[in-house]
């Protein structure tokens, strides 16, 4: 026969997270700000001559299977250093949320059948309570479980795409160098017009 005894008290209110989004947030702004940094390190530490061999070398299938199998690892291959950290960071965060959702989902329940198995036995952290209120709240917090594994998935299947993405523009020139000459040009051939033309040139 078994005993279930809990001594936690509880208000059944599931979105009291100040803490937990506070947590989320600093979280969040971290990444952002590491990310940014590594961002302006790689532009200034990498050399043209060291950057135009390393574009002729590049795989871009090697940077979709680097993040199939290690999240973030085709960012870094990419030489897009700042996205790793966020790779990371979201799937961690939807990690997180996971277990704590889990962990909140199996407390109500098991305080719920607690309360309606009718066995004298068992005593619930939410004796006095109105079961089908904890069922809510216990359905609740498995539903968010369920969205959670879903971020999760999402995250993963983004960080190959970005990586599959970024791989086959590594060697188109992004360069943002322009230069605009004027110069005088002949409209039309026949009749020897003379004009103005305009060039942009990407260098």
């Amino acid at each position: 026969m078994r005993t279930r005894c809990f001594h936690r008290n509880s208000d059944l209110q599931p979105g009291c997270r100040t803490g937990t989004r506070t947590f989320l947030f600093t979280l969040i702004l971290g990444l952002l700000t590491l990310g940014a940094h590594a961002q302006s390190l790689d532009t200034a530490a990498t050399p043209a001559a060291d950057t135009l061999n390393w574009r002729m070398r590049h795989k871009s299938k090697r940077a979709t299977l680097y993040s199939a199998i290690l999240p973030g690892a085709g960012q870094i291959y990419n030489r897009k250093y700042w996205k790793a950290p966020i790779v990371w960071g979201g799937m961690g965060l939807c990690a997180y949320l996971i277990a704590d959702n889990t962990r909140k989902y199996e407390r109500y329940r098991d305080g719920y059948v607690a309360l309606v198995d009718n066995d004298p036995s068992t005593v619930s952290e939410f004796e006095g309570a109105n079961a089908s209120s904890v069922r809510k709240v216990a359905d609740t917090y498995h539903k968010w479980r369920d969205q959670s594994c879903i971020a999760l998935v999402a995250v993963y299947v983004l960080n190959v795409v970005d990586a599959t993405v970024d791989a086959h523009f590594v060697r188109f020139d992004v360069s943002p160098d322009l230069s605009m000459e004027v110069a005088p040009a002949t409209l039309v051939a026949g009749q020897g017009a003379l004009g103005l033309s305009v060039a942009l040139t990407l260098r």
